[in-house]
């Protein structure tokens, strides 16, 4: 194998392995009882992380997880059950802290905003279709006779000089 060749293919493995991802939660934060950490690590799977806001606070590298974290697993030690721990998160950050926020009227933008934003611009897309000149959208318009007529003179001149109009 050429050098060139082999640096370009370390180099593509160790950007793959770079870019893999990596558990957020950090040896310090672990509990010693494995079934308490089971359930830390169920509910901070279902905790969005305000800060990255598309992953959980178990994949999150952010600070505010990593508090997050420590919450949920302090709770848990001090005995409180998961709906309990789930509920005085929501209490301190709202729904939108949920990765999967209950249906309810204040959390409607949450569920059927995307789908709304999406109709909005579909309406949009479709009023401007519809509004575009008759023109742009059929071709170009036939000769008139009075057009016929011109452009017959025009085609008959034979010294190219511009008719009379």
């Amino acid at each position: 194998m050429r050098p060139g060749l082999a640096a370009i293919l370390i180099g593509l493995l160790a950007f793959a392995f770079a870019s893999a991802p990596a558990g957020a939660v950090n040896p310090d934060e672990i509990l010693d009882d494995p079934v308490l950490e089971e359930r830390a690590r169920d509910l901070s799977a279902g905790l969005r992380c305000l800060v990255c806001q598309n992953q959980s606070i178990d994949s999150s590298n952010a600070e505010l997880a990593r508090d997050l974290r420590l919450l949920v697993r302090e709770r848990l030690v001090k005995g409180d059950s998961d709906d309990e721990i789930r509920a005085y998160v929501v209490a301190r950050y709202g729904d939108f802290v949920l990765l999967r926020p209950p249906l309810k009227p204040e959390t409607y933008f949450l569920w059927f905003g995307p789908v709304l934003i999406l109709a909005l611009g579909a309406l949009g897309v479709a009023f401007y279709l519809r509004r575009r000149p008759a023109a742009a959208v059929g071709g170009p318009k036939p000769l008139d006779q009075g057009e016929r007529a011109r452009l017959a003179r025009l085609l008959d001149d034979k010294d190219g000089s511009a008719p009379k109009s």
